[in-house]
């Protein structure tokens, strides 16, 4: 099942939690990306709140050949860097949803950096279409 936001774009796959995540990062490797940070949300609320919350995990991604073009050409875009996909758990199921550059990208008014991210965006399809 496929959901889409105004900034996002999600699958809901068959399979479990951890073996999305690796998968998702088999995924991304594929596609020329790098995980730069992981952050576990449902262990962050728990120590830093003592709250209860599902699995839920952000994997900040970067292709660095990419970002490179992008940086070069409008500098303040690090603001937006890297992009975030998460893995997450909901109703029983798990998602994977990244965000969308192209929507993102548009607040910067930067012909070359509409272009990157256009590239970014078929790269993070290909990675969600893969799983």
């Amino acid at each position: 099942m496929d959901r889409r936001t105004a900034f996002s774009f999600s699958r809901v796959i068959a399979l479990g939690y951890e073996e999305a995540i690796a998968k998702v990062k088999e995924a991304l490797k594929s596609e020329g990306f790098g995980v730069l940070t992981e952050i576990d949300v449902r262990k962050t609320l728990k120590e830093k709140l003592n709250r209860d919350f599902p699995k839920y995990i952000i994997l900040g991604a970067c292709n660095p050949p990419l970002a490179h073009q992008v940086l070069q050409a409008e500098p303040e875009v690090g603001v937006f860097l890297p992009c975030n996909v998460l893995v997450y758990e909901q109703g029983g199921k798990t998602v994977i949803s990244a965000m969308d550059p192209e929507a993102i990208m548009v607040m910067v008014r930067n012909e070359k950096v509409g272009e990157v991210a256009k590239q970014v965006r078929q790269k993070m399809e290909k990675v969600l279409d893969s799983l």
